[in-house]
Protein backbone atom coordinates (compact mmCIF):
# COMPACT_ATOMS: atom_id res chain seq x y z
CA UNK A 1 0.00 0.00 0.00
CA UNK A 2 0.91 3.70 -0.48
CA UNK A 3 1.56 5.85 2.37
CA UNK A 4 -1.95 7.22 1.98
CA UNK A 5 -3.65 4.04 1.55
CA UNK A 6 -2.21 2.90 4.91
CA UNK A 7 -2.88 5.98 6.71
CA UNK A 8 -6.14 5.50 5.81
CA UNK A 9 -6.70 2.16 6.69
CA UNK A 10 -4.86 2.87 10.17
CA UNK A 11 -6.99 5.63 11.26
CA UNK A 12 -10.60 3.28 9.77
CA UNK A 13 -9.24 0.57 12.25
CA UNK A 14 -7.99 2.82 15.18
CA UNK A 15 -10.72 5.62 15.54
CA UNK A 16 -13.96 4.29 15.13
CA UNK A 17 -16.45 6.03 17.84
CA UNK A 18 -15.98 3.58 20.72
CA UNK A 19 -17.60 3.57 24.31
CA UNK A 20 -15.51 1.01 26.90
CA UNK A 21 -16.43 0.47 29.96
CA UNK A 22 -13.97 -0.66 32.56
CA UNK A 23 -15.63 -1.01 34.96
CA UNK A 24 -19.11 -0.26 36.57
CA UNK A 25 -17.87 3.02 37.40
CA UNK A 26 -14.90 3.68 34.99
CA UNK A 27 -15.45 4.83 31.05
CA UNK A 28 -13.44 5.55 28.27
CA UNK A 29 -14.90 7.60 25.74
CA UNK A 30 -13.00 7.13 22.18
CA UNK A 31 -13.11 8.95 18.93
CA UNK A 32 -15.81 11.18 20.65
CA UNK A 33 -12.75 13.72 19.58
CA UNK A 34 -9.44 14.35 18.20
CA UNK A 35 -8.36 13.13 21.67
CA UNK A 36 -9.77 10.94 24.09
CA UNK A 37 -11.76 11.69 27.71
CA UNK A 38 -12.01 9.35 30.75
CA UNK A 39 -15.18 9.27 33.08
CA UNK A 40 -15.30 8.24 36.09
CA UNK A 41 -18.31 8.08 38.51
CA UNK A 42 -18.17 9.13 41.68
CA UNK A 43 -20.65 9.26 44.90
CA UNK A 44 -22.85 12.17 43.44
CA UNK A 45 -20.92 13.37 40.58
CA UNK A 46 -18.58 12.45 37.68
CA UNK A 47 -14.87 12.89 37.64
CA UNK A 48 -13.10 14.00 33.74
CA UNK A 49 -9.96 12.98 32.90
CA UNK A 50 -9.57 15.38 29.76
CA UNK A 51 -12.46 17.31 28.11
CA UNK A 52 -11.78 16.60 24.52
CA UNK A 53 -10.51 19.37 21.43
CA UNK A 54 -13.64 21.53 20.74
CA UNK A 55 -17.35 22.50 22.33
CA UNK A 56 -19.19 20.65 19.61
CA UNK A 57 -17.28 17.26 20.31
CA UNK A 58 -17.74 18.38 23.77
CA UNK A 59 -21.72 18.13 23.88
CA UNK A 60 -21.78 14.79 22.25
CA UNK A 61 -19.76 13.39 24.58
CA UNK A 62 -21.73 14.47 27.68
CA UNK A 63 -25.22 13.58 25.77
CA UNK A 64 -23.69 10.22 25.55
CA UNK A 65 -22.41 10.59 29.54
CA UNK A 66 -26.08 11.45 30.17
CA UNK A 67 -27.02 7.50 29.43
CA UNK A 68 -24.85 6.34 31.62
CA UNK A 69 -25.27 8.56 34.75
CA UNK A 70 -27.87 11.62 35.65
CA UNK A 71 -24.65 13.04 38.25
CA UNK A 72 -23.29 15.65 36.94
CA UNK A 73 -19.44 16.54 36.21
CA UNK A 74 -18.11 18.25 39.09
CA UNK A 75 -14.08 17.69 38.60
CA UNK A 76 -12.07 18.21 35.44
CA UNK A 77 -8.02 16.65 35.67
CA UNK A 78 -6.06 17.95 32.42
CA UNK A 79 -3.35 15.20 31.65
CA UNK A 80 -1.58 18.30 30.25
CA UNK A 81 -1.94 21.66 28.70
CA UNK A 82 -2.48 20.90 25.07
CA UNK A 83 -5.50 22.76 23.93
CA UNK A 84 -6.74 19.20 22.08
CA UNK A 85 -7.06 17.59 25.68
CA UNK A 86 -8.93 21.03 26.95
CA UNK A 87 -11.01 22.48 24.49
CA UNK A 88 -14.30 20.94 25.12
CA UNK A 89 -14.42 21.70 29.23
CA UNK A 90 -16.28 24.95 28.30
CA UNK A 91 -19.53 22.77 27.94
CA UNK A 92 -19.24 21.43 31.44
CA UNK A 93 -18.84 25.11 33.26
CA UNK A 94 -22.59 25.29 34.62
CA UNK A 95 -21.99 22.41 37.23
CA UNK A 96 -17.81 22.12 36.94
CA UNK A 97 -16.47 23.19 41.00
CA UNK A 98 -12.77 22.24 40.01
CA UNK A 99 -10.53 22.29 37.48
CA UNK A 100 -7.40 20.86 38.42
CA UNK A 101 -4.23 20.54 36.41
CA UNK A 102 -0.28 20.52 37.08
CA UNK A 103 2.60 23.34 36.36
CA UNK A 104 5.12 22.94 34.10
CA UNK A 105 7.98 21.36 35.22
CA UNK A 106 10.30 23.97 33.65
CA UNK A 107 9.27 27.38 32.63
CA UNK A 108 8.77 27.93 28.15
CA UNK A 109 11.98 30.03 27.52
CA UNK A 110 11.39 33.62 27.83
CA UNK A 111 10.18 35.71 24.84
CA UNK A 112 8.95 32.08 23.06
CA UNK A 113 5.40 34.42 22.89
CA UNK A 114 7.28 36.06 20.20
CA UNK A 115 7.42 32.99 17.88
CA UNK A 116 3.33 33.23 17.79
CA UNK A 117 2.99 34.21 14.15
CA UNK A 118 5.89 31.27 12.74
CA UNK A 119 4.23 28.91 15.07
CA UNK A 120 0.82 29.09 14.56
CA UNK A 121 1.13 29.31 10.72
CA UNK A 122 3.59 25.66 11.07
CA UNK A 123 0.95 24.34 13.65
CA UNK A 124 -1.83 24.76 10.75
CA UNK A 125 0.26 23.21 8.62
CA UNK A 126 0.84 20.06 10.72
CA UNK A 127 -2.60 19.88 12.04
CA UNK A 128 -3.83 20.33 8.52
CA UNK A 129 -6.60 22.76 9.25
CA UNK A 130 -7.90 24.36 5.79
CA UNK A 131 -7.47 21.00 4.12
CA UNK A 132 -10.10 19.04 3.28
CA UNK A 133 -11.66 15.87 5.10
CA UNK A 134 -10.22 13.69 1.81
CA UNK A 135 -6.63 15.29 2.19
CA UNK A 136 -6.39 15.25 5.91
CA UNK A 137 -7.85 12.35 6.41
CA UNK A 138 -7.18 11.73 10.23
CA UNK A 139 -4.44 13.84 12.59
CA UNK A 140 -2.60 10.67 12.95
CA UNK A 141 -3.49 10.08 16.33
CA UNK A 142 -7.21 11.00 16.14
CA UNK A 143 -9.53 11.98 14.22
CA UNK A 144 -9.65 15.54 13.17
CA UNK A 145 -9.92 18.48 15.65
CA UNK A 146 -14.04 20.06 16.25
CA UNK A 147 -12.50 23.53 15.01
CA UNK A 148 -11.57 21.71 11.51
CA UNK A 149 -15.45 20.20 10.68
CA UNK A 150 -17.65 22.56 12.32
CA UNK A 151 -17.58 21.88 15.92
CA UNK A 152 -16.36 24.92 17.45
CA UNK A 153 -13.23 26.20 18.24
CA UNK A 154 -11.20 26.13 21.89
CA UNK A 155 -13.17 26.42 24.94
CA UNK A 156 -11.23 25.40 27.85
CA UNK A 157 -11.59 26.46 31.78
CA UNK A 158 -8.78 28.01 33.78
CA UNK A 159 -7.54 25.31 35.99
CA UNK A 160 -8.92 26.11 39.41
CA UNK A 161 -6.20 24.08 41.43
CA UNK A 162 -2.65 24.41 39.93
CA UNK A 163 -0.10 21.59 42.00
CA UNK A 164 3.81 21.83 41.82
CA UNK A 165 4.55 18.54 43.27
CA UNK A 166 5.72 15.54 42.12
CA UNK A 167 2.37 14.03 43.16
CA UNK A 168 -0.77 13.93 44.63
CA UNK A 169 -2.96 11.81 46.33
CA UNK A 170 -6.78 13.05 46.63
CA UNK A 171 -9.91 11.51 47.75
CA UNK A 172 -12.59 13.22 45.13
CA UNK A 173 -16.49 12.70 45.79
CA UNK A 174 -15.25 8.95 47.15
CA UNK A 175 -12.86 8.31 44.22
CA UNK A 176 -9.39 7.55 45.19
CA UNK A 177 -6.74 8.56 43.31
CA UNK A 178 -2.87 9.52 42.93
CA UNK A 179 -1.91 12.29 40.51
CA UNK A 180 1.81 11.63 39.72
CA UNK A 181 4.01 14.08 37.30
CA UNK A 182 5.73 12.46 34.70
CA UNK A 183 7.69 14.54 32.17
CA UNK A 184 7.19 13.55 28.77
CA UNK A 185 5.49 14.70 25.89
CA UNK A 186 4.77 18.01 28.06
CA UNK A 187 6.82 19.61 30.69
CA UNK A 188 3.27 19.90 32.55
CA UNK A 189 2.07 15.83 31.92
CA UNK A 190 0.48 14.07 34.68
CA UNK A 191 -0.85 10.07 35.09
CA UNK A 192 -3.78 9.04 36.88
CA UNK A 193 -3.09 6.31 39.17
CA UNK A 194 -6.63 4.31 40.27
CA UNK A 195 -5.03 1.82 42.80
CA UNK A 196 -8.78 0.59 43.67
CA UNK A 197 -9.22 -0.16 40.34
CA UNK A 198 -5.66 -1.06 38.85
CA UNK A 199 -6.31 1.75 36.15
CA UNK A 200 -3.90 4.05 34.87
CA UNK A 201 -4.73 7.32 32.63
CA UNK A 202 -1.57 8.18 30.84
CA UNK A 203 -2.33 11.45 28.95
CA UNK A 204 0.41 11.98 26.19
CA UNK A 205 3.42 9.70 27.13
CA UNK A 206 1.64 6.89 25.10
CA UNK A 207 -0.32 6.60 22.37
CA UNK A 208 -0.52 3.16 19.70
CA UNK A 209 1.58 4.63 17.05
CA UNK A 210 5.67 6.42 16.79
CA UNK A 211 5.19 9.54 19.16
CA UNK A 212 5.59 12.81 18.48
CA UNK A 213 9.23 12.97 20.59
CA UNK A 214 9.83 15.94 18.22
CA UNK A 215 6.43 18.40 17.14
CA UNK A 216 7.70 19.92 13.53
CA UNK A 217 5.14 23.11 14.33
CA UNK A 218 8.55 23.80 16.59
CA UNK A 219 9.07 23.27 19.94
CA UNK A 220 11.57 22.87 22.59
CA UNK A 221 13.41 20.10 23.33
CA UNK A 222 11.61 17.31 24.20
CA UNK A 223 13.75 15.25 27.00
CA UNK A 224 13.36 12.02 25.62
CA UNK A 225 15.59 10.45 28.47
CA UNK A 226 12.76 12.03 30.88
CA UNK A 227 10.08 10.41 28.86
CA UNK A 228 11.74 7.02 29.20
CA UNK A 229 12.06 7.33 32.77
CA UNK A 230 8.29 8.54 32.73
CA UNK A 231 7.25 5.03 30.66
CA UNK A 232 9.10 2.97 33.25
CA UNK A 233 6.93 4.89 36.01
CA UNK A 234 3.97 3.90 34.13
CA UNK A 235 5.13 0.43 34.02
CA UNK A 236 5.62 0.41 37.94
CA UNK A 237 2.18 0.10 38.63
CA UNK A 238 1.27 -2.76 37.29
CA UNK A 239 -1.67 -1.48 36.04
CA UNK A 240 -4.92 -3.97 34.80
CA UNK A 241 -6.30 -1.31 32.05
CA UNK A 242 -4.20 1.30 30.58
CA UNK A 243 -6.25 4.32 29.31
CA UNK A 244 -4.18 6.74 27.21
CA UNK A 245 -5.40 10.67 25.89
CA UNK A 246 -5.09 9.41 22.21
CA UNK A 247 -5.81 5.85 20.37
CA UNK A 248 -7.21 2.52 21.65
CA UNK A 249 -7.08 1.26 25.22
CA UNK A 250 -5.23 -1.58 26.53
CA UNK A 251 -7.22 -3.70 28.74
CA UNK A 252 -5.42 -6.60 30.51
CA UNK A 253 -2.30 -6.27 32.62
CA UNK A 254 -0.18 -9.12 30.12
CA UNK A 255 -0.97 -6.09 26.88
CA UNK A 256 -0.43 -2.68 29.29
CA UNK A 257 2.96 -4.53 30.24
CA UNK A 258 4.15 -5.65 26.90
CA UNK A 259 2.97 -3.15 24.64
CA UNK A 260 4.46 -0.40 27.08
CA UNK A 261 7.69 -1.82 27.38
CA UNK A 262 7.99 -2.18 24.15
CA UNK A 263 7.14 1.20 22.83
CA UNK A 264 9.43 2.66 25.80
CA UNK A 265 12.37 0.33 24.29
CA UNK A 266 12.00 1.42 21.10
CA UNK A 267 12.37 4.88 22.35
CA UNK A 268 15.04 3.92 23.97
CA UNK A 269 16.51 2.60 21.53
CA UNK A 270 16.51 5.50 19.17
CA UNK A 271 17.80 7.61 21.63
CA UNK A 272 21.13 5.37 22.91
CA UNK A 273 21.47 4.46 19.41
CA UNK A 274 21.44 8.57 18.24
CA UNK A 275 23.88 8.98 21.06
CA UNK A 276 26.26 6.55 19.61
CA UNK A 277 26.64 7.93 16.37
CA UNK A 278 26.98 11.48 17.53
CA UNK A 279 29.85 9.66 19.78
CA UNK A 280 31.25 8.36 16.95
CA UNK A 281 31.72 11.94 14.87
CA UNK A 282 28.97 11.21 12.40
CA UNK A 283 27.05 14.50 11.07
CA UNK A 284 22.94 14.96 11.59
CA UNK A 285 22.49 13.47 7.81
CA UNK A 286 24.74 10.49 8.38
CA UNK A 287 23.33 9.77 12.06
CA UNK A 288 19.45 10.05 10.38
CA UNK A 289 20.50 7.20 7.70
CA UNK A 290 22.17 4.84 10.33
CA UNK A 291 19.44 5.42 13.02
CA UNK A 292 16.37 3.21 11.74
CA UNK A 293 14.12 0.56 14.15
CA UNK A 294 14.96 -3.00 14.54
CA UNK A 295 12.97 -5.38 12.35
CA UNK A 296 11.04 -6.37 15.86
CA UNK A 297 10.12 -3.20 16.42
CA UNK A 298 8.95 -2.24 12.50
CA UNK A 299 6.53 -4.87 12.44
CA UNK A 300 4.48 -3.11 15.25
CA UNK A 301 1.74 -1.61 14.16
CA UNK A 302 1.74 0.60 17.39
CA UNK A 303 4.56 1.60 16.51
CA UNK A 304 4.03 3.02 12.88
CA UNK A 305 4.95 6.10 11.72
CA UNK A 306 1.36 7.44 11.87
CA UNK A 307 2.13 11.03 13.41
CA UNK A 308 5.38 11.07 14.55
CA UNK A 309 8.75 9.50 12.53
CA UNK A 310 11.97 7.95 13.53
CA UNK A 311 14.02 10.33 11.76
CA UNK A 312 12.57 13.92 12.90
CA UNK A 313 13.73 12.17 16.32
CA UNK A 314 16.86 11.11 16.03
CA UNK A 315 17.01 15.16 14.28
CA UNK A 316 15.25 16.43 17.83
CA UNK A 317 18.19 14.36 19.67
CA UNK A 318 20.83 15.35 17.61
CA UNK A 319 20.14 18.82 17.92
CA UNK A 320 19.25 18.63 21.99
CA UNK A 321 22.05 17.60 22.68
CA UNK A 322 24.51 19.07 20.82
CA UNK A 323 22.98 22.03 19.24
CA UNK A 324 22.97 22.74 15.58
CA UNK A 325 27.03 22.23 14.62
CA UNK A 326 27.21 18.98 13.56
CA UNK A 327 31.25 18.55 13.61
CA UNK A 328 31.61 19.18 10.17
CA UNK A 329 33.90 21.81 9.76
CA UNK A 330 32.71 23.01 6.33
CA UNK A 331 29.14 23.99 7.43
CA UNK A 332 30.79 26.37 10.28
CA UNK A 333 30.11 29.35 7.90
CA UNK A 334 28.39 28.08 4.75
CA UNK A 335 27.66 30.58 2.02
CA UNK A 336 24.11 31.28 1.45
CA UNK A 337 21.89 29.01 0.11
CA UNK A 338 21.07 31.52 -2.76
CA UNK A 339 25.06 31.57 -3.63
CA UNK A 340 25.18 27.63 -3.54
CA UNK A 341 22.54 27.24 -5.58
CA UNK A 342 24.07 29.60 -8.02
CA UNK A 343 27.32 27.64 -8.24
CA UNK A 344 25.78 24.38 -8.46
CA UNK A 345 23.72 25.22 -11.45
CA UNK A 346 25.95 26.32 -13.18
CA UNK A 347 27.65 23.33 -12.82
CA UNK A 348 24.67 21.05 -14.15
CA UNK A 349 23.07 23.39 -16.39
CA UNK A 350 19.91 24.74 -15.74
CA UNK A 351 18.79 22.33 -19.04
CA UNK A 352 20.06 19.20 -17.25
CA UNK A 353 18.78 20.28 -13.78
CA UNK A 354 15.32 20.39 -15.45
CA UNK A 355 15.17 17.83 -17.31
CA UNK A 356 16.07 15.19 -14.15
CA UNK A 357 13.46 17.03 -12.58
CA UNK A 358 10.89 16.27 -14.90
CA UNK A 359 12.14 13.04 -14.80
CA UNK A 360 12.41 12.30 -11.10
CA UNK A 361 8.89 13.21 -11.25
CA UNK A 362 7.48 10.78 -13.90
CA UNK A 363 9.69 8.20 -11.78
CA UNK A 364 7.98 9.14 -8.65
CA UNK A 365 11.15 10.26 -6.89
CA UNK A 366 9.12 13.10 -5.43
CA UNK A 367 12.15 14.16 -2.81
CA UNK A 368 15.03 13.72 -4.88
CA UNK A 369 13.05 16.23 -7.49
CA UNK A 370 11.70 18.21 -4.39
CA UNK A 371 15.65 19.07 -3.38
CA UNK A 372 16.30 19.39 -6.70
CA UNK A 373 13.87 22.31 -7.33
CA UNK A 374 15.62 24.45 -4.25
CA UNK A 375 18.73 24.99 -6.69
CA UNK A 376 16.07 26.62 -9.50
CA UNK A 377 14.42 28.67 -6.27
CA UNK A 378 14.11 32.26 -7.69
CA UNK A 379 14.74 31.27 -11.25
CA UNK A 380 11.57 31.99 -12.86
CA UNK A 381 11.02 28.66 -16.23
CA UNK A 382 7.79 29.31 -18.30
CA UNK A 383 6.39 27.68 -21.26
CA UNK A 384 5.26 29.29 -24.58
CA UNK A 385 1.97 30.22 -22.77
CA UNK A 386 3.66 31.89 -20.10
CA UNK A 387 2.92 29.09 -17.18
CA UNK A 388 5.26 29.25 -14.37
CA UNK A 389 7.02 25.23 -14.96
CA UNK A 390 8.92 25.40 -11.83
CA UNK A 391 5.83 26.02 -9.47
CA UNK A 392 3.98 23.27 -11.42
CA UNK A 393 6.47 21.29 -10.98
CA UNK A 394 7.01 21.79 -7.10
CA UNK A 395 3.10 21.49 -6.56
CA UNK A 396 3.34 17.96 -7.99
CA UNK A 397 6.33 16.87 -6.65
CA UNK A 398 5.28 17.87 -3.21
CA UNK A 399 1.96 16.68 -3.67
CA UNK A 400 3.16 13.27 -4.95
CA UNK A 401 5.42 13.13 -1.78
CA UNK A 402 2.38 13.43 0.49
CA UNK A 403 0.76 10.82 -1.02
CA UNK A 404 4.13 8.66 -0.25
CA UNK A 405 3.49 9.49 3.81
CA UNK A 406 1.93 7.82 6.61
CA UNK A 407 2.70 10.60 8.63
CA UNK A 408 -0.53 13.12 8.79
CA UNK A 409 2.08 15.71 9.88
CA UNK A 410 3.91 15.09 7.18
CA UNK A 411 1.08 14.49 4.90
CA UNK A 412 -0.51 17.67 6.14
CA UNK A 413 2.54 20.05 5.81
CA UNK A 414 3.29 18.67 2.17
CA UNK A 415 0.07 19.62 1.08
CA UNK A 416 -0.53 22.65 3.16
CA UNK A 417 2.73 23.91 1.70
CA UNK A 418 1.37 23.04 -2.14
CA UNK A 419 -1.47 24.97 -1.22
CA UNK A 420 0.51 28.08 -0.16
CA UNK A 421 2.70 28.11 -3.19
CA UNK A 422 -0.09 28.41 -6.15
CA UNK A 423 -2.12 30.79 -3.61
CA UNK A 424 1.04 33.03 -2.44
CA UNK A 425 2.43 34.12 0.63
CA UNK A 426 -1.23 35.39 1.75
CA UNK A 427 -2.42 31.94 2.16
CA UNK A 428 -3.60 31.61 5.51
CA UNK A 429 -5.20 28.13 6.75
CA UNK A 430 -8.10 28.32 8.96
Amino acid sequence: MTGEQRLKAFTEENYQKTLTKVNDHIYHFLGYGHSNAIAIIGDTSVILIDALDSPGYAADMMAELAGLTDKPVRTIIYTHGHPDHRGGAGIFRDTVEEVIAFAPEKPMLKYYDRLNDVLNQRGAFQFGYGLTDEEAISQGIGIREGKTVGKGGFDALAPTTLYREKEVERVIDGVRLKMVRATGETDDQILVWLEEDKVICTGDNYYGCWPNLYAIRGTQYRDIAAWVDALDVILSYEAEALLPGHTRPLLGKELVQEQIKTFRDAIEYVLLKTLECMNKGMTINETVRQVKLPEKYQEKEYLGEYYGTVEWSVKSIYCGYVGWFDGNASTLMPVSDNEYRRVLRELVGQEKLTERIQSCIAQEEYQVALQLLELIEGVKITDNEGKDLGKEWKKQALLGRAGQMTSANARHYLIASAKRLMAGEGYQPK
